[in-house]
């Protein structure tokens, strides 16, 4: 078996960490919300769909069944790090539950027998999504019935549902070594629906260590590469942009990346990461909004697939389904490389398209946001109030970190605490407490059970000019864009001062559309025919909106200063266009209350400027 690569930073296990702040109220939120009352036990509807007599019935083609694996793995996690006994007890007997309904071959799905992902089905239609003749979402259900009875592995060390996951494993890879069914032919967007099958088969080897499941993974990627209209492997290593892969569907490209990179750790073959390093750099140079989500869908039949790069619309469709698989493409960038970039794209889209998109009460999602654009609480069965819910519960083990020559990372700035075990220095509680993301004073103590020399790591962010970072009143260099390392005797009761700056900064963006043409001898023609610029607000990580204008138009243009005057006002911004009274800005997460209905508006249309006067005139 080839070795498992050793990542440059162990991300922290659940119960070692504790958010506060925003992204711990929206943690508690959820854990009292939606994932303690969406699913209770076998008679919850999405477990229902499992019941033996709605299974044989089931012709429908449809994706319901994810929500099971969807809970199962955000569930466990929440009961674990909350010691949460009555959540774990409904973890358990839904997961016994969707056990005992496994058939003897390893099939834990619900379709109805001729419609299993076993059975060859007729050649697909010609579409723009590659869907097959009839719907099947069969193997994506399982993916995350994999991926949801592994957490739950780990939350309880109960062998039995690694062997459940491990049976669905062996079944996937007898269909597909066999030849009569590919991969390909079992998912939409040209088998990306399918094929997402990577993660899982990776996650499993890398739980069991069995060779067949790598084998799994890579005739997965190898299917992949035999479907012309996908080779999301090799396009991805030619530096292809995410849009000219299969369709581009934003959630599910993404969540194939995770695999890809999880086939990286699993072997140490370079050209995986390469290949996944080269789209995360495209999505995050052309396809997130201000507030660090997947977004497209503009002049596109599919409003969740990537544009070409270079569009740009304020009414960008973000799913969140596609926040959460940017969420863990860039934990597994995180541990594999331990670079700071990964860890302030997590937290960009956690306080902004995450928690712009979650509801106070925890059960609420929107499944779509938009920069300008109206706050939709999705319905009961939607895929993104369960990704919502997976994506939140990825961030506690995200915070922290260990790298492999033992230094301390603090991944995610903001109220926390945390208790790790340092090589060499032993047990270590860390303590952050400050206002961020909403100010930039931020106190982090550092108490090891006893004096210990080591190095802490502090991310400093990209935007952070100017900060300022002292260790019980000494000064260190804090360079933004990276982590700023602080080597020493550590003893109990030691203090770090972080200070970020917050200006209010303004952002710039161009709506255009270049006509391209051949002149008769041949030399290129490009003339611009569209162009609308437009500006934002943000203020440190935080992305800034405002309501209807003047309480009731839903976009402006605005005139402004070669430097727009942005004047922060405690939490708000104001912004002083010429010729009109000051906006007032608010962090976008929170706009109205985060109320079903509300509108909000970040990016503000730029006047044309004035043409010049011509002579004569």
């Amino acid at each position: 078996m080839p070795p498992i690569a050793e990542p440059a930073m162990r991300l922290s296990l659940p119960g070692e960490v504790t958010l506060g702040g925003l992204l711990g109220d929206a943690l508690e939120a959820n854990r009292a919300g939606r994932l303690s009352h969406f699913i209770t036990d076998e008679h919850s509807p999405a477990i229902a769909l499992f019941a033996p007599e709605k299974v044989a019935a089931n012709e429908e083609g449809d994706w319901y069944g994810e929500h099971a694996g969807k809970w199962l793995s955000a569930a466990a996690r929440a009961a674990a790090r909350a010691g949460d006994a009555a959540l774990l007890g409904n973890v358990r007997r839904v997961a016994d539950y969707l056990i005992s309904r496994q058939d003897a071959d390893g099939y834990l799905g619900n379709y109805a027998p001729p419609r299993r992902f076993m059975v060859p089905q007729p050649p697909k239609p010609v579409s723009w999504d590659g869907a097959p003749a009839l719907r099947t979402w069969d193997i994506w259900t399982h993916s995350y019935l994999i991926l949801g009875l592994i957490e739950v592995h780990r939350a309880t060390g109960d062998e039995h549902y690694l062997a459940a996951a491990r049976r669905i494993g062996d079944l996937c890879w007898r269909v597909l070594s066999d030849g009569a069914v590919k991969i390909t032919d079992l998912g939409n967007h040209f088998g990306l629906s399918a094929t997402a099958l990577l993660d899982p088969a990776t996650e499993l080897y890398l739980a069991t260590r069995e060779r067949r499941y790598l084998d799994l993974a890579e005739l997965v990627l190898a299917q992949i590469e035999a479907e012309p209209r996908n080779r999301l492997f090799s396009l991805a290593l030619a530096g292809a942009d995410p849009s000219e892969i299969a369709t581009g569907k934003a959630y599910q490209l993404l969540w194939n990346l995770v695999g890809v990179a999880k086939l990286h750790r699993a072997t140490g073959d370079a050209r995986y990461l390469s290949a996944v390093r080269n789209i995360w750099a495209a999505v995050r140079a052309h396809h997130l909004t201000l507030g660090g989500g997947p977004w497209g869908g503009v002049a596109h039949r599919s409003r969740e697939v990537f544009n070409p790069a270079g569009v740009f619309s304020p009414e960008a469709y973000v799913e969140t389904c596609s926040t959460m698989a940017w969420i863990q493409l860039n934990r597994e960038l995180l541990a594999i490389t331990g670079d700071a970039a990964f860890a302030q794209e997590i937290e960009r889209s956690a306080y902004n398209d995450l928690l712009g998109a979650q509801a106070p009460d925890g059960e609420d999602w929107c499944y779509y946001s938009f920069p300008n654009g109206r706050r939709t609480h999705t319905t009961y069965w939607r895929c993104c109030k369960s990704s919502g819910a997976m994506a939140l519960e990825e961030l506690p083990a995200i915070a922290y970190g260990v790298t492999a020559d033992g230094a301390l990372a603090v991944n995610l700035l903001g109220a926390s605490t945390a208790v790790l075990d340092l090589p060499g220095a032993g047990r270590v509680r860390i303590r952050q407490e400050g206002r961020y993301p909403l100010d930039g004073p931020l106190s982090i103590s550092v108490d090891p059970a006893a004096a210990a020399r080591f190095a802490m790591l502090v991310r400093i962010p990209d935007w952070a000019n100017g900060a300022r970072l002292q260790v019980n009143g000494e000064r260190f260099a804090a360079e933004p864009g990276g982590y700023a390392r602080i080597e020493r005797e550590w003893r109990p009761g030691d203090v770090i001062s972080l200070d970020l700056p917050m200006p209010a900064r303004v952002h710039h963006a161009v709506n255009r559309n270049v006509q391209e043409s051949l002149a008769p001898g041949g030399e290129p023609v490009a003339q611009e025919v569209l162009r609308r610029d437009y500006i934002a607000l943000t203020r440190g990580p935080l992305v800034y909106a405002t309501g209807p204008i003047d309480g009731y138009r839903l976009a402006e243009t605005v005139r402004v200063a070669d430097a727009p005057v942005a004047v922060v006002d405690g939490e708000a911004i104001q912004l002083h266009p010429a010729d009109r009274p000051p906006i007032v800005f608010e962090p976008y997460f929170r706009l109205g209350d985060r109320r079903d209905g509300i509108w909000r508006v970040t990016w503000l249309g730029l006047a044309p400027p004035v043409p010049p006067i011509q002579a004569g005139n």
